[in-house]
C-alpha cells in the first residue's frame, strides 16, 4: 500500500493544530460574549428598577460578577487614547493652566 509523503502528514498535523486553535479561540470569544451579555443584563435590570432612585456605579461594579474586572481592563486599554487626547490639547491651554497641571503631577509623584 502506498504511503503518504512525509510532507502531507506534517501538513495535515499543522492544519489539525490550526483548526484546534481556531476552535479554542472561538470558544473563548463565545464565553466572553456570554459573560458580557450576562453583565449587560444585570446592569440593565438595575437601571430599569423603579425602586432605584439614584444610580450607584460602585454598587453595580461590586455586585455584578466580572464587571469590575472588565471595567479595569477596558480603562487600561483606553489609556493610550486618553494620553493622546491630553497631548493634543496641551497646545490649546494657557500657561496658567499648564502650570496648574504641572503642580498636580508633582503632587501625585510625591
Amino acid at each position: 500500500m502506498p504511503r503518504k509523503p512525509a510532507g502531507a502528514a506534517e501538513e495535515s498535523t499543522k492544519e489539525s493544530a490550526k483548526e484546534h486553535a481556531e476552535k479554542e479561540t472561538a470558544g473563548g470569544y463565545n464565553q466572553e460574549i456570554e459573560n458580557l451579555n450576562t453583565m449587560l443584563a444585570a446592569v440593565l435590570n438595575y437601571l430599569s428598577d423603579d425602586e432605584v432612585e439614584e444610580i450607584d456605579i460602585e454598587f453595580l461594579l461590586d455586585n455584578t460578577p466580572g464587571l469590575r474586572n472588565w471595567w479595569d481592563q477596558y480603562r487600561e486599554r483606553n489609556r493610550k487614547h486618553i494620553e493622546k487626547e491630553i497631548k493634543q490639547s496641551l497646545g490649546e491651554l494657557t500657561l496658567e493652566d499648564l502650570e496648574k497641571i504641572r503642580e498636580q503631577i508633582k503632587g501625585i509623584k510625591e
